[in-house]
C-alpha cells in the first residue's frame, strides 16, 4: 500500500506539471511494461526496427541493464556485456546500421544522440515507460497473455512495479506470448479486462523461432531429431517457451537455468562442460538464446566450452492480428512528426 501510494503521488506530480517532463524534438517510441520483466521488450524493439528499416538514420536508447559502466555511450559489436549490457549488443549485432546507445538518463541520452546523430529520424527506447522525465511521442505497453497486468498486483504481492492506471499513457497495448490470435469476441473481452480507452489500439503478439546459428552468427544445418539430445542454457526471465521449443526439436533435453543477465564465471562454464559430457549419449548440442550468446562470446575462448557444439536459436515477435495496421501506426508516427514535415 505504501509503495502504491508513492507511485500514485509521483505520477500525480508529473501529470499536474509540478514535476517536469520533456518532449524531445525528434520522434520517440517508448517500449515498456508494468511488470518487472519477461514481457518481450527487446524482441518488440527489434520488430519496431524492422518496421522502420527504410527510415535512416535511426537510433535506440536503453539503460543497458547488467553493465558495470554508468556513462551514456554508443554501443559497438565488439563491446563486452559488462560494458554495454547484453541486450543493446544483441540489437547492434542484428541491426548493424542502427545507432545503439545506452544511458540511464533518457532525456540526456536523447540529447547525446541528437548531438552525435543530428539527422536522426527516430529514437526507439527500451523500458522507458516509468521514466516520467521523458514524455515520449508514442508509448507501446507490453503485457503477457499468461499474466496480464489486470490480473497482477504491485510488488511484493505480485510482479507489478507500476500502478495499473499507468497503462492509460500507452497509445498501443500489445498482449505478448500468445499461441494464436484471439477471436474477435475475445479481443473485445481483452479490451474490457485491460480497461482500455476507445483511443488505445490493442494488438496480440506471438513468438516465431528462427533456425539455429553458431555463436558467430553462421547458419547451422541438420540440427536435432528424436535420436539427438540438447543441453539448454538460459539466463532469461521466463525460459519456459524457449525450452518448450527446443524440446520439440530434440528427443532428449536437459535445462540449466541462470538468473536474468547472469555474468558467466569460469566455474559456470566448467559446470556446463561437465554436465554436457555426461548428461546423454549419442549426438548432442549445447543450445542457448541470443541474449545469453552475447555474454558467452567474450568468455568462451579458452574455456571448457570452447570446441563444444554450441548453437544459438533466435526468436522474433510477430503481430498476430492486423500486423499491417501495427506497422502503419509506427511509420505514421515517425513520418508525420513536425521535424519531418
Amino acid at each position: 500500500m505504501i509503495y502504491g501510494a508513492i507511485l500514485h503521488l509521483r505520477h500525480a506530480l508529473f501529470d499536474a506539471g509540478i514535476l517536469k517532463s520533456t518532449r524531445p524534438g525528434v520522434p520517440t517510441i517508448a517500449i515498456g511494461n508494468l511488470a518487472l520483466g519477461g514481457t518481450g521488450k527487446t524482441p518488440m524493439m527489434e520488430l519496431v526496427l524492422r518496421t522502420l528499416e527504410e527510415t535512416t538514420p535511426i537510433a535506440t536508447l536503453s539503460r543497458g541493464y547488467g553493465r558495470s559502466t554508468r556513462s551514456i555511450h554508443e554501443v559497438h559489436t565488439t563491446d563486452a556485456a559488462a560494458h554495454s549490457g547484453d541486450e543493446p549488443i544483441q540489437v547492434k549485432w542484428k541491426f548493424p546500421a542502427v545507432r545503439v546507445f545506452v544511458g540511464a538518463d533518457r532525456v540526456e541520452g536523447i540529447a547525446r544522440i541528437r548531438r552525435e546523430v543530428p539527422d536522426v529520424k527516430a529514437v526507439v527506447l527500451d523500458d522507458a515507460l516509468q521514466h516520467r522525465r521523458l514524455n515520449a511521442g508514442l508509448n507501446i505497453l507490453l503485457t503477457t497473455a499468461q499474466r496480464p497486468y489486470c490480473d497482477d498486483a504491485l510488488i511484493p504481492a505480485g510482479s507489478l512495479r507500476d500502478v495499473r492506471s499507468r497503462a492509460r499513457a500507452a497509445q498501443l497495448v500489445v498482449v505478448t506470448k500468445c499461441h494464436a490470435p484471439p477471436a474477435p469476441s475475445e479481443q473485445h473481452e481483452w479490451r474490457d479486462r485491460l480497461g482500455l480507452g476507445a483511443e488505445q489500439h490493442l494488438f496480440f503478439a506471438g513468438i516465431e523461432y528462427q533456425g539455429a546459428r553458431t555463436i558467430a552468427g553462421e547458419p547451422i544445418h541438420a540440427i536435432g531429431g528424436q535420436g539427438a539430445s540438447a543441453l539448454v542454457l538460459t539466463g532469461i526471465v521466463q525460459p519456459a517457451p524457449f525450452v518448450k521449443h527446443v524440446r520439440s526439436l530434440f528427443g532428449t533435453i536437459e535445462h540449466i537455468a541462470f538468473p536474468d543477465h547472469h555474468a558467466f564465471t569460469p566455474a559456470d562454464l566448467r559446470r556446463l562442460a561437465d554436465v554436457f559430457s555426461s548428461f546423454a549419449a549419442g549426438p548432442k548440442t549445447l543450445i542457448t538464446t541470443e541474449k545469453d550468446a552475447v555474454r558467452l562470446r567474450s568468455v568462451i575462448a579458452g574455456s571448457p566450452l570452447e570446441g563444444l557444439p554450441l548453437a544459438v536459436i533466435g526468436m522474433r515477435t510477430v503481430i498476430l492480428n492486423e500486423p499491417e495496421r501495427f506497422a502503419d501506426l509506427i511509420r505514421h508516427h515517425v513520418a508525420t512528426h513536425p521535424t519531418h514535415r
